[in-house]
């Protein structure tokens, strides 16, 4: 009798660990918040405007900025897998830098950069919008409904927003790849003789090394993939998952934006590439016509839900671990019925839509391309605190070892260091973006080195081994 019990419990035990198995995310699913997070609508235009502004330099400018990214990606995975809690670069830095840098570089590096660019994208939602259907929607009330309705996905746990999430990405990259075929090949209409100046697409750009200039432009169609590394407990064989997820996602994402900017070069002359507001809105109606209005609006709506979508599940994430090592306040600990870290879905959401309701995009844009440049000095953090490590901790398990380290980490801290300190779009905005970045970095750093001190009771620069 004890033995059919025993062999039932069996059975039972081995059903639940199937069905958690199942829930757990796949490589698929990886790929599509890797993907869905980086392809927005701002990389969208980012690839028209910077092909009409170098042609075959900015091609250059993306194979460049392609490599950096793979180095930032090499150093994530090392660091993920050798703590594969939730709190991501906050786990990383503090077992390398100590309390202090952990705090200021997950919020200088992402929750500042989140709450004042998810506006951006839903503001870009409008805008498209107002093109398509003037005067029928009223203004900001659908994509609040979008940012409503993504956040109720995300609290009922990692199961729905996968799905959901691996329908927004199937939906935005099948979107991509068909334009950019349409658009090479002139499936859609007929390739216009263009006059005015046209895409420059001689090698003098990248002889003279000028094209060093456009990488960072090109470098916002390759970060964010590191947006995976939070979400580390949920998802299927990390060790091998991880990393592959991360380069493998990096590789179909330069894919895509080769294809689309090559063919929106043979659409558009430099003036319409360059000038337009929503270039890729042209470029897209000059491939498909009346109809390129729809697969537009499609694309665009693809992308923010998207891009909303992962963000409310991963830095609600970073913010539960931080709070795990009393980071940041206890109440982000909480986690409803389905472990979704509710408090901080709820508080993203809320202070995402504060500034989408109070500002204007035009005030918010300056405020993104500053924030950004924090996200750069995050992944400078995240290079040393692999080299800290290797020093520090030689003995520690390293699933994933960057391959001919330090190489990477130095030209990746060289690469990101460039790329922040030319990150203004014109000489006359470069003294304003960095005043507003100085003050951001300083009113997080008050805050942290406060809370680290009081708070915590710990040495600002001690690590936490």
């Amino acid at each position: 009798m004890n033995g059919l019990v025993d062999s039932k419990n069996i059975h039972i035990a081995e059903g639940s660990a199937v069905k958690h198995q199942k829930l757990k995310i796949g490589l698929l699913t990886m790929m599509a918040i890797c993907i869905g997070l980086v392809i927005v609508q701002g990389s969208m235009i980012s690839a028209t405007q910077g092909i009409g502004l170098g042609g075959m330099a900015f091609i250059a400018a993306m194979v460049t900025a392609f490599i950096f990214a793979q180095f930032n990606a090499m150093s994530f995975a090392e660091l993920s897998l050798m703590f594969p809690q939730e709190g991501s670069l906050a786990m990383y830095t503090q077992k390398a830098l100590g309390h202090f840098p952990a705090i200021v570089a997950v919020f200088a590096g992402y929750v500042v950069v989140a709450v004042l660019a998810l506006p951006v994208e839903l503001f870009l939602v409008d805008a498209m919008l107002g093109q398509i259907l003037p005067n029928m929607l009223p203004e900001k009330v659908v994509p609040l409904t979008i940012l409503i309705l993504l956040s109720l996905t995300n609290l009922v746990g990692a199961d729905v927003f996968a799905r959901v999430q691996n329908l927004l990405a199937f939906i935005l990259v099948a979107a991509l790849i068909l334009v950019g075929l349409c658009a090479i090949t002139g499936l859609g209409e007929p390739h216009p003789h263009l006059t005015g100046a046209t895409v420059d697409w001689s090698f003098g750009g990248v002889i003279d090394g000028s094209f060093i200039g456009l990488v960072a432009l090109a470098m916002w169609l390759m970060v964010g993939v590191e947006f995976i590394c939070p979400m580390i407990t949920e998802v299927k064989n990390p060790v091998k998952n991880i990393p592959r997820a991360m380069h493998l996602s990096l590789l179909v994402i330069f894919a895509i934006f080769l294809a689309f900017a090559y063919g929106a070069s043979l659409y558009l002359n430099v003036d319409d590439l360059v000038g337009s507001p929503i270039p890729y809105l042209n470029y897209i109606s000059a491939v498909f016509g009346p109809s390129g209005l729809v697969i537009a609006t499609v694309m665009a709506l693809a992308a923010t839900c998207s891009t909303v979508n992962t963000i409310l599940a991963s830095i609600p994430r970073m913010l539960h671990g931080m709070a795990m090592q009393d980071q940041v306040f206890p109440q982000f600990k909480a986690l409803n019925r389905f472990d979704a870290p509710w408090v901080g879905i709820v508080v993203m959401a809320a202070c995402t839509s504060i500034p989408f309701l109070f500002l204007n995009m035009d005030s918010l844009l300056v405020l993104v391309i500053a924030a950004t440049t924090s996200w750069l000095l995050a992944y400078i953090v995240a290079h040393i605190n692999v080299i800290v490590l290797r020093t520090r901790l030689p003995k520690h398990q390293r699933p994933y070892k960057t391959p001919f380290y330090p190489l990477p980490q130095i030209l990746g801290i060289i690469g990101m260091g460039y790329v922040a300190l030319h990150n203004s779009p014109s000489p006359e905005m470069t003294s304003l973006v960095y005043s507003i970045t100085g003050g951001i970095l300083a009113i997080v750093i008050v805050i942290s080195a406060v809370w680290v001190k009081f708070y915590m009771k710990r040495n600002l620069f001690e690590p936490d081994i």
